[in-house]
């Protein structure tokens, strides 16, 4: 089955954030865009996160491939809320929104080319579990093969 409306997930946390946790922020970031795990196509972080425990249990359980992207990969995607904080702590004022977008825009001869900034339908949800541990999800849908940047949408989207 293949999803309706296809996103891709930019994800960000808390050092040791339990899989529980990212999940429920997931899953409440899904809920906010209209959409269901089943339409996730894309899930991406920085590489600082590429080792993170509850990321690649959430990937694995989901069947999901992450993609990690170098903070100055991330740092070159305008995004609509830059953090001085993130930026202070990951070498990038963002994550979780740049790694929405890239993961969702297109593949252009060697780079990547990001999302537009309108493809985001949730941007930098942030979510602080039971634990403790902060997660920040930003989800952002596909660009379509062979346009300048349009966000795919469905058509009960495009009727928003």
């Amino acid at each position: 089955m293949s999803p309706r409306n296809p996103v891709a997930l930019g994800l960000g946390c808390d050092r040791g954030t339990p899989v529980d946790t990212l999940r429920s922020a997931v899953e409440s970031a899904l809920a906010l865009a209209g959409v269901g795990w089943h339409d996730v196509v894309a899930a991406a972080s920085i590489t600082l996160k590429s080792d993170e425990i509850g990321l690649l249990a959430l990937a694995a359980e989901r069947g999901w491939r992450l993609a990690f992207y170098e903070p100055g990969e991330l740092a070159a995607v305008p995004v609509p809320h830059p953090s001085a904080t993130v930026l202070r702590y990951t070498g990038t004022p963002s994550v979780s929104e740049a790694a929405a977008l890239l993961a969702a825009g297109q593949n252009q001869g060697q780079g990547r080319q990001p999302a537009p900034i309108a493809a985001l339908c949730v941007e930098k949800h942030k979510w602080r579990g039971a634990d403790g541990k902060n997660a920040t999800v930003s989800v952002a849908r596909l660009v379509r093969a062979g346009t300048d940047s349009e966000p795919l949408l469905s058509h009960s989207s495009a009727l928003l």
